[in-house]
Order: C-alpha cells, then structure tokens, then sequence
C-alpha cells in the first residue's frame, strides 16, 4: 500500500486444484493500457515506498537482474530497458509483495528444487517468442532445471528472477522441522499436476 501505484486492487480466495484446497492472491489490474516503465521508473517508484531498507535493496536487486538480461537480449543497456510484462502492476506487486512476505514472516532463508520448464510459443509486447522466455533462460543460468514434458509456460521471467534473488539453495530438502503447512493456486488448472 505504501508503493504510489494505482489502477489496481488485491484479492484472495480459495479455490480448488485437483482436489486440494489452496489460497489464490490475485492482483486485479483496473488501469488499462498499463504505462511502459524502465528499470529507473521501477527503482524511484519503489524507493518511494515506505518499506524497510532490506525490503527496498532486495526488490531492487530483483528487478535489476531482470534488467540485466533483457539489456543483453535487446542489445540496450540497464537504463534503457523498456519493461513491458514485468513492468506492469502485478509483477511490481508481485516482486515486493514476495519480498515484503519474506521479512513479514521471518524468513531468512529458502530452498528449491529443480524448477520444471514448459516448451511452446506465447505472445507478448515483443511478438511470439519461444517458451521458456528468453530472459527465464538467462536469469536460471546456474539454478537446477528440468522439463516438465508441457507445452506451458511454467516459469515466468518474474517467477525466475523471484528465485534468483531470494532461494539460497537449490536440491534436496535440507534438514527442518515443519511449523506449518499452507497452499496456493494460480489461474491455471493443470490437470496431471
């Protein structure tokens, strides 16, 4: 709420997946179209929110490796990276939230398996690219990966700069005791997952 955004609204539900009952976090966008923003535009927007200093470094450092690779795929340097999909309201919301979450909660660290990437094609601000996105590709350079044997896009560039920037290992499950358990839907209704 303290990030001066606007044209958005947030709702959570429950729904349910192949029998399991989750919790759904939905971004409802309300402005459109949604305004291009550079790495600049998201950095002085999110400076400007009243956030904690780990809240606001970690963000930043989120969006900039995001940054980083679309630069070197568009042959443009950091500033002039014109963020389209992740730029938009849900993503910006998604990134902070994800991190704001993590310090809320108490999480220091986080673990991860292999992360399952789809194949195909899906259309963007840029045309028809391949799956999984180019910028996916280059932000999971050094994280485990695996074919999910489907034809979606699994890994979005916001899911996998999430991961670059807040999993600190990747593998088997290290030892732990589980405080509690909870889970999450997204939009999609994957019938053999």
């Amino acid at each position: 709420q303290s990030l001066p955004l606007e044209g958005y609204s947030l709702e959570v539900t429950r729904e349910e997946r192949n029998h399991l009952s989750g919790t759904r976090f939905k971004v409802k966008v309300t402005r459109d179209p949604q305004p291009y923003r550079r790495f600049s535009d998201i950095r002085d927007l999110i400076r400007a929110g009243d956030l904690s200093p780990s809240v606001r470094d970690k963000s930043i450092a989120i969006f900039e490796s995001i940054a980083l690779e679309e630069g070197k795929i568009h042959g443009c340097s950091v500033e002039e990276v014109h963020f389209h999909e992740v730029g938009a309201v849900d993503s910006i919301v998604d990134i902070v939230g994800s991190v704001l979450g993590m310090e809320y909660l108490g999480i220091g660290t986080a673990c991860a398996s292999s992360l399952p990437l789809g194949s195909g094609f899906v259309e963007t601000a840029h045309g028809r690219i391949p799956l999984p996105a180019p910028a996916t590709v280059a932000l999971l350079k050094g994280i485990p990966i695996h074919d999910s044997g489907l034809k979606e896009e699994l890994v979005t560039p916001t899911g996998a700069a999430l991961v670059k920037g807040l999993v600190h290992s990747f593998g088997s499950l290290p030892p732990m005791v589980i405080e509690q358990v909870g889970y999450g839907v997204g939009s999609r209704n994957l019938r053999d997952r």
